[in-house]
């Protein structure tokens, strides 16, 4: 089917009370599992490619490769971009035929941040495609986008209202103790202040660096409102697993697809556990 905006997705987790899960892809192996998973879990799923994935792979490589997943599945794929970084590079990516943007303006002042967000909106929703925005900054790295961990600070419960309001956002990343990479130690949400966000912002909330974070505490967060949860660094993790074990194995493998193949299995295996514990099993 043809790929379809993240808000479709997220307005049905909302009256479901679930979350989709946003998997960030990087070339065909990983394009696969997020799909093979969707499809085995009967499942709506974003794929997502980050600044690092479009340099390495190119818009038209990776359009490519969603469209065709898309076109096969048999449940609904959106494919979005992940912390677009200028206005410009937000309509090259609707110009390629993206379902799902994101605007992340959230270094830039409160007004700015909403003037950049409206201005994509403008034209996104003229061509049916959903916007997302983030309202905070959100610890650690994210292929080219890093915020250090001293300037990481939480989102603003009552900055969102106001952002939410004068925007019309479909979707709002908010930071509440999430980072981006692997984690230090064991991550603590502040679900006081994601209680306090949901309860004066009405559009889907969307939990970034989600990789990492205990099984409890999505939970946790989910119940509190959060419908988008984006995990990357877990399926990084589960592929160079697979690749390493199979060379552990076979030294004198020379056959890519025997290595790829093993990786994408386990990559497959990891997004549909993230899937069933998010709740959109059976959702599609």
């Amino acid at each position: 089917m043809p790929l379809v905006p993240v808000k479709d997705l997220l307005l049905k987790a909302e009256a479901g009370g679930y979350a989709v899960g946003a998997f960030n892809c990087n070339n065909m192996e990983i394009v696969q599992a997020i799909v093979d998973a969707a499809e085995a879990e009967n499942s709506p799923v974003i794929m997502q490619a980050s600044q690092g994935a479009i340099k390495y792979a190119g818009l038209d490589y990776i359009m490519a490769l969603a469209k065709t997943a898309a076109d096969k599945a048999s449940v609904p794929v959106a494919m979005h971009l992940d912390h677009g970084t200028s206005f410009a590079q937000v309509m090259q990516c609707i110009r390629y035929g993206f379902s799902s943007v994101m605007i992340d303006g959230s270094k830039l002042p409160l007004e700015e941040n909403i003037d950049i967000t409206k201005r994509v909106i403008d034209v996104a929703r003229a061509v049916g495609v959903s916007v997302e925005a983030e309202l905070g900054k959100i610890g650690g790295t994210e292929d080219d986008i890093t915020v250090d961990e001293r300037e990481a600070l939480f989102t603003d419960p009552e900055e969102a209202r106001i952002f939410a309001e004068a925007t019309d956002v479909d979707a709002l990343a908010v930071a509440i103790g999430t980072a981006h990479g692997q984690y230090k130690g064991e991550p603590k949400l502040d679900f006081a202040r994601l209680k306090k966000i949901k309860s004066l912002v009405k559009v889907p909330i969307v939990l970034h660096g989600s990789s990492g974070v205990p099984d409890e505490a999505i939970q946790e967060a989910i119940r509190l409102g959060v419908r988008k949860i984006n995990i990357d660094t877990n399926i990084r993790e589960a592929f160079v697993r697979g690749v390493r074990e199979i060379i552990a194995q076979s030294p004198n493998e020379i056959d890519p697809r025997k290595i790829l193949g093993p990786a994408k299995k386990a990559m497959t295996e990891l997004i549909q556990e993230k899937i069933r514990l998010f709740g959109s099993s059976g959702k599609a």
